[in-house]
């Protein structure tokens, strides 16, 4: 068989699993295809005769490749790796909106958020070990750490993604239900469901940046937030934020938007939109 061909089969047979891997280090679809067809070329250009494993080999490739991206992105040089003419390989399929919100949400959109404040090793070795269960000692020279650090790397992204809460556990089960609720009533355009949910006397206040773009400065009362909300929740998922439960709006994994709610009797009475970048560094996000 023609090595090109046989080649482009044992690529297309990993093709999934690598655009999995690229998508959980890099939350962006096309950045993860990007990645998936650089790893084709460097494959392409290689010797792998003696290669027994060809799908860890590919794995450790696109990590490799999308550890570099992460070091870009993290030090704001964005410009695309040079990559000369390679044998040609059918692309991937187009990244589009609704592909993209399906594969967010199979993985976590709150996890995406997270994963995007760890460091590129921390993530690298996160992901790999915890999402792929790829042992250490092959993690290890990806990164250029010993096996040991990369375990060290691992566990302080997972104590990050974990994250502590501010209170107990059933409390937090009850006020997860609460908002969860909020949420699926706003998305589900439920008017009713909503007002259920929501203590009279709410107060919905946005800070300068949501207000421009396009939230209100105050709402009160559970009518006139109900009706603001309804339909609009399409792209918030629950997580836990400074240790309480909220929501975040992160197209492609970039925090938007994060909303405070606060809780009592089981209704909310005040929700918070935070849309400066500042204040969203701060925050501490984790999965709930």
């Amino acid at each position: 068989m023609d090595e090109t061909k046989f080649l482009t089969r044992q690529f297309e047979a990993n093709r999934a699993h690598l655009r999995a891997v690229a998508y959980r280090m890099l939350g962006s679809l096309s950045e993860a295809e990007d990645a998936v067809q650089e790893t084709w070329l460097k494959l392409s250009r290689a010797e792998v005769e003696g290669v027994a494993n060809l799908g860890g080999w590919l794995t450790t490739v696109v990590a490799r490749v999308c550890l570099d991206h992460l070091r870009r992105r993290r030090s704001r040089r964005e410009d695309p790796l040079e990559v000369g003419d390679g044998p040609e390989l059918p692309a991937g399929p187009e990244a589009d909106p609704e592909q993209e919100v399906a594969l967010a949400d199979s993985v976590g959109l709150a996890l995406l958020v997270v994963l995007q404040t760890l460091a590129p090793a921390e993530r690298v070795a996160f992901v790999l070990h915890d999402m792929f269960d790829l042992p250490f000692d092959e993690i290890a020279p990806v990164l250029g750490r010993t096996p040991a650090t990369t375990r060290q790397l691992a566990s302080r992204a997972r104590r990050r993604v974990q994250g502590a809460p501010r209170t107990p556990d059933p409390d937090l089960a009850r006020r997860r239900r609460v908002v969860d609720a909020f949420l699926a009533a706003s998305r589900g355009g439920r008017f009713e469901d909503l007002l259920a949910v929501l203590d009279p006397g709410i107060v919905l206040r946005s800070d300068a940046a949501a207000v421009q773009a396009g939230g209100p400065g105050e709402i009160r009362g559970a009518d006139a937030v109900a009706r603001f909300f309804l339909g609009r929740a399409t792209g918030a998922r629950s997580a836990l934020i400074d240790g309480a439960v909220g929501a975040v709006v992160a197209p492609q994994g970039r925090l938007f938007l994060a909303l405070g709610f606060t809780i009592a009797d089981g209704r909310i009475t005040a929700i918070e939109a935070i849309a400066d970048p500042d204040r969203l560094r701060r925050l501490d996000l984790a999965v709930l």
